[in-house]
Order: C-alpha cells, then structure tokens, then sequence
C-alpha cells in the first residue's frame, strides 16, 4: 500500500542509529531505481494512523527526494510482536548494543515485558537484558541522543563512555561538551578516554580540570593527543595491500537498489 508521510506515526524512529554513510547510499540508490523495498507499519486502530516499525531511512530519503508517498507492508499482529520480529529477522546491518538497549527499555517500560520474557523472546539470557538495559539507565540522554544522530560511535559511547559516566558522572558530561560538534568515531573515542586516564594517573582529574582540560586533550594539549577531528586515516581500500575492484560488472540497478534498501 501506499502512504502519504502525515499518515506515519514515527515514534520509534529513536531507536536506530543515524548512519550518514548508509543514508548517503539509500539517497542515491532510491534516486536511481526508486523505492524497491516497503517499509513495515502497524496499523492503530484508535486514529487510522500508521505507526512505523521498519524503515525509517527509506522515509527520511523519500522525503529529501520530495516524494508524496511511501511503500508500505501492513504487520498484521501487535507492535511489540512487531518490533521484536523485525529485529530478529534484520540481516543487513549489525545492531549496536546502544541500539539492542534502546528497544529493550522500549519494551520494557511501554510494554510492560520483564526481563524475563524478554529474554525468552529475544533469546538471551536475563543477565544479558539487565546489562542491555543498564547501558540506557548509566549513559546520560545527551550523550545518547549525539548517538542516535550518527555524531558519535555508538559502540564507542558504550565501550568507553558508560564506564566513564558509571565511574564519574559529570566527568563524563564534561567531556561530551568540550567535544562540541566534533564528530567522533568509535576509534577516537578509544584514542581519547586512552589519553584521559593517562593525564588522570600522573595529573589533575578530569572532573577538577573541567571542560577546559578536555578541551586541551582535544586541541593537543602540551602533549599532543592522538586524536584529531580529521584523522585522515586511509579507508579500507587505500591501504597497501587492499583488494581493488576495476571495472567488474555489477548486478542490475534494480537488484543493487533492493539490497541498499533492506536496512
């Protein structure tokens, strides 16, 4: 079915990570072949709207194309049932563990599942939700809503940033602001907490320097950081020693655009 965008309840769309890269991609592949694979909606019954489970970055590119409408599959059971089956049957893109706690706690607190069930239904162990929900509880919303907007790596905020924030709180919060819009990969985030904890084991701590001492390891400091905002570190394929492709023929525009389009 066809949908127009005023009909799309977008409430979940919080919890995915924002990927530019893979949102630059389904832009041109849906720009090329148009829309090849539907988004998955719940229908509610109370308004007539329909509430979004799958695809919110086919609707975000629909809509920088200025399309009317979107392509839709109708869930035919509940939303929860929804959200749970759609995440289990993903295939095209791993889930962060930011992202794994963001719908644990969505089920958790709307829905009104134990921990129990949802590691019943997910198929983990209740040891394994209560770590997944923890993340959410100890990392602060600022920090995580720089996350859901692709500013910063979600495996690094956890890896990194919920120690910090489990440890010291505002520590944590300092640092996130004297980064400011700098975006930061997963990798810098390792680099940076690395030569933080260095300069609290033989200087002032974070907490008593401020924001204006992480602001120092940022700029490189009297002893230059690792960290840059553009590291300009080679991608993958222009490492020595990369396999290259040249000239191999692809497969159909159309087939090409139901794989970027999966996620």
């Amino acid at each position: 079915m066809e949908l127009e965008f005023h009909q799309l309840d977008l409430r979940y769309e919080r919890l995915k990570v924002v990927r530019p890269d893979q949102e630059r991609r389904l832009l041109a592949s849906l720009a090329e072949v148009g829309q090849q694979v539907p988004i998955v909606v719940v229908e509610k019954a109370a308004d007539g709207a329909f509430v979004v489970i799958d695809g919110y970055k086919r609707v975000r590119a629909l809509r920088r194309l200025g399309r009317d409408t979107v392509g839709a599959s109708g869930w035919p059971g509940e939303e929860a049932e929804a959200l749970i089956a759609t995440r289990l049957m993903q295939t095209a893109e791993p889930e962060t563990a930011l992202e794994q706690s963001w719908l644990l706690a969505e089920l958790h607190e709307r829905f009104g599942l134990s921990r129990e069930e949802l590691a019943r239904r997910i198929g983990h162990s209740v040891s394994w939700v209560s770590r997944r929900l923890a993340l959410v509880r100890e990392l602060p919303e600022a920090i995580q809503e720089r996350v859901r907007r692709g500013e910063m790596g979600a495996h690094g905020a956890a890896k990194y940033l919920v120690p910090l924030a489990r440890a010291n709180r505002q520590a944590c919060l300092q640092l996130v602001e004297a980064i400011g819009s700098t975006r930061l990969s997963s990798r810098d985030l390792g680099l940076l907490y690395t030569a933080l904890s260095k300069r609290q084991l033989g200087d002032a701590p974070a907490s008593a320097r401020g924001s204006a001492g992480v602001s120092e390891e940022l700029q490189g400091g009297p002893s230059r950081s690792p960290l840059r905002a553009d590291s300009g570190r080679p991608q993958p394929a222009d490492r020595p020693g990369a396999p290259q492709c040249h000239g191999a023929p692809g497969p159909p525009a159309a087939a090409r655009g139901r794989v970027a389009q999966s996620s």
